[in-house]
Order: C-alpha cells, then structure tokens, then sequence
C-alpha cells in the first residue's frame, strides 16, 4: 500500500472536493445542476515518490448519458474552472499530506465503460 494511502482516505478526499462541487460545477455551467449527466468524484490511486497519483471519476447519473464527446475536452475545463478548482484542491492534498505547496496536471479523458471515465490527476508535493 502507498505511505499516502492512509492519508487520503474516502473521507478526506470527500473533504477535498465534496460531493456539492458537482452540484455547483453544473449549476455554473448550464444554470442547473440537474442537466449534469455524471456526479464528479475525486479517487487516490497511489503514489510515485512525490507524485501524488488521484483520479477525478465521472460517474454517469441514472437516466442520462456519459456520451465520450462530453468528458474528452474536461480535462481543459476543469483545468481553469473556479468551481472545479485545481489549485485549491492541490493545496488541500499539500496539507493533508504535511508538505507546504504542491503542482498539479491533468492527463488526458480515459473511458473505463460507458457508464465511467476518468481524469488522472498528478499532484507533486513540493
């Protein structure tokens, strides 16, 4: 098991970035939250010395569809939303993991099933 793993556990990363933030995300995207068709979630995936590996999981909402031409240009996105806030989430890893700064990057949309895709998400503490 990575040394983090005890760290990030589902209640920290639920910490990090809560469940509301989807709720937001679309509500500043479409002016409603309930046009969203995944639920965003934020997953540790272990750890390369420094690099923090997670996963932001886009998990399709019942009824709706997690088409592959809406999650591909996220990673941009998400890259420059305040609501998603990148920074304020690699701050918040920095903290839990003890260390005072940390960078971010996202990889590209990766489509686990048709009902799931994910964004890796780098975080190197500094």
């Amino acid at each position: 098991m990575s040394p983090y793993g005890h760290i990030f556990t589902e209640d920290t990363l639920q910490t990090i970035f809560p469940a509301e933030r989807t709720e937001a995300f679309f509500e500043a995207l479409f002016g409603d939250a309930e046009e969203g068709s995944y639920d965003i979630a934020l997953a540790f995936a272990g750890n390369r010395g420094q690099d923090l590996d997670f996963e932001l999981k886009l998990m399709q909402r019942p009824g709706k569809c997690l088409a592959c031409n809406l999650t591909y240009g996220l990673p941009q996105v998400f890259s420059r939303h305040p609501v998603i806030n990148m920074n304020g989430i690699a701050d918040a890893v920095a903290r839990a993991a003890g260390v005072p700064s940390a960078v971010w990057k996202l990889g590209n949309t990766r489509e686990i099933s048709r009902e799931l895709h994910v964004i890796p998400l780098t975080i190197t503490l500094g």
